[in-house]
């Protein structure tokens, strides 16, 4: 692993720990265990991947990079909507997660394929 990609996984650390404060700070007055299913809501756009790997890419690094968790929290908090900002928090830390375990934005050319290198068996 070379050492940029080992800064980012780092970094991937820092925002789950940020992402998670987020969402206890904005206290969104859900109990925790929902936490836990929109924690994970992003995954399920590997669904576009259905439509082949370039819409797959799209979709998934649509829901990954960390600016869509940030506006769905700052609109959360811009128009007082305390779901929209929970969510946007878990978005935050969920792709701060991702990015921690090695998974990076996905290329058009194959899930694998990644910004911090190849993942999977062909690894």
């Amino acid at each position: 692993m070379g050492q940029f990609v080992l800064w980012q996984r780092v970094e991937g650390g820092l925002v789950l720990a940020a992402g998670l404060a987020l969402f206890w700070q904005a206290d969104g007055g859900w109990p925790w265990w929902l936490a836990i299913p929109v924690f994970f809501a992003p995954d399920l756009s590997f669904l576009a991947y259905a439509f082949g790997p370039r819409a797959g890419a799209i979709g998934y690094n649509l829901v990954h990079v960390y600016g869509f968790g940030l506006v769905l929290f700052a609109g959360g908090l811009a128009f007082s909507v305390p779901v929209l900002t929970v969510c946007g928090a878990l978005f935050v830390a969920h792709a701060g997660f991702d990015r921690m375990l090695g998974y990076g934005l996905k290329s058009p050319e194959g899930f694998a394929l990644t910004h911090l290198g190849r993942i999977g068996k062909g690894a």
